[in-house]
């Protein structure tokens, strides 16, 4: 079950990871479209915005994904680092790889409540990420959205179903006592029946044993 769950968890950052920078690249190419291009012989060569979101984005990930394969002692290691590093300095980036962290499955501090909160904190200020990780952000907090509200309707049916059979157990309860009660009254019943039918015998065999005996007729 626990593989199950860890392929489907790479599966699901794997396709993370894809849309994020797909979506980053759209917004690069969105901001950059309306720019005048201008040709400046001496300045520097720009940085290359693509490559350096794709090892933002990787370096998530791979945490999210030692995480998740990891062994219980790997994973209280990775949760404790992450978790001093955000009560230390809790910039954006840390903030969101906490958030990443709290909302991957499968390890003692999953908390998807805190990293719902944590996401929604950074995406407040948008500004203060690059979008690649805004990206992420946003996107992860689709994914725990999601499933928060699957658990609140899977708990919706349990309720529903726990409900359900207890009013069954509350009916099958009454009509056993019902039934009982009435077994009851039928052997009170009975054994009234069957004493009052005893004391009529008994006045029988009274009123027999009383009666005097016939005298014989006398001998010629």
């Amino acid at each position: 079950m626990r593989h199950k769950s860890l392929h489907v968890c790479v599966l699901s950052l794997a396709a993370l990871a894809l849309a994020a920078l797909a979506l980053a690249a759209l917004t690069l190419a969105g901001c950059g479209a309306g720019l005048p291009l201008k040709r400046d012989s001496q300045t520097l060569p720009a940085v290359d915005r693509n490559s350096t979101e794709t090892t933002v984005i990787t370096s998530y990930l791979e945490t999210c994904l030692r995480l998740a394969r990891g062994s219980p002692a790997e994973q209280a290691e990775i949760l404790a680092r992450a978790s001093n590093d955000y009560g230390a300095a809790p910039t954006p980036s840390i903030v969101l790889r906490y958030a990443m962290i709290l909302s991957t499955p499968n390890h003692a501090g999953h908390d998807p409540v805190v990293a719902q909160r944590l996401l929604r904190e950074v995406l407040a200020s948008p500004e203060t990420l690059l979008p690649a990780e805004r990206a992420l952000a946003f996107l992860q907090l689709q994914q725990v959205d999601r499933q928060q509200s699957l658990q609140a309707d899977v708990r919706r049916l349990q309720s529903g179903a726990e409900r359900s059979t207890n009013d069954r157990i509350a009916q099958l309860t009454k009509r056993l006592s019902t039934e009982s009660e009435e077994n009851t009254r039928l052997k009170k019943a009975l054994a009234d029946a069957q004493s009052k039918l005893d004391a009529i015998a008994n006045i029988e065999r009274s009123s027999n044993n009383g009666r005097p005996n016939q005298p014989e007729g006398r001998k010629p």
